[in-house]
């Protein structure tokens, strides 16, 4: 888990989220820790709503209060996350010092599906070639390499071995992770 890119959530004040945003990024690009803390995301959905005749796009947050990081969990970049200001701390930690428990893969992957996102990053994740995990559906737990990517539809068609012949599946992107 260690040196691992894995998602965290953490608590800041209501309403502050984009300014802890903004802080979090500053503070990374100017302590050069751009290759601990990767994506800072504030989970949100649009919906068009019909107002006297007019529409009118609107953004909700899906967790008020709560904004996504990715990071390696360093001793480093835990501090630098925790010390920005609205910050209130991390989700899944028990305090005491114990660093924070990640988000499942399936977790974050529901959320960022809900956003248009992904949690991997197709153009440098993944490539033809490439063999992958699958840990969710009909094929859990098998490995697979990479046979088509699907960039529009975050889709993969994956080789896996069923019963001694290579045979080719379609699963989602968040069906899967890295081997």
């Amino acid at each position: 888990m260690e040196n691992e890119k894995l998602w965290y959530v953490v608590n800041t004040y209501s309403g502050h989220e984009s300014k802890v945003k903004e802080k979090l990024e500053a503070k990374t690009e100017s302590m050069g820790f751009q290759n601990n803390i990767f994506r800072i995301i504030i989970p949100e959905t649009k919906e068009v709503e019909v107002k006297d005749g007019v529409k009118k796009e609107k953004t909700h947050k899906m967790f008020p209060g709560y904004i996504l990081v990715e990071m390696i969990m360093s001793d480093e970049a835990w501090y630098i996350v925790r010390n920005t200001p609205g910050v209130t701390g991390f989700i899944g930690s028990s305090g005491k010092g114990a660093k924070p428990t990640p988000l499942l893969p399936q977790e974050i992957d529901k959320i960022l599906a809900n956003m248009g996102m992904s949690r991997m990053e197709i153009d440098t994740d993944l490539a033809v070639g490439n063999k992958v995990n699958i840990i969710d559906g009909p094929f859990k737990g098998m490995m697979g390499t990479i046979d088509n990517i699907d960039t529009e539809n975050n889709r993969l068609s994956v080789l896996i071995d069923l019963f001694g012949q290579e045979t080719p599946v379609e699963v989602e992107l968040f069906q899967v992770s890295k081997a």
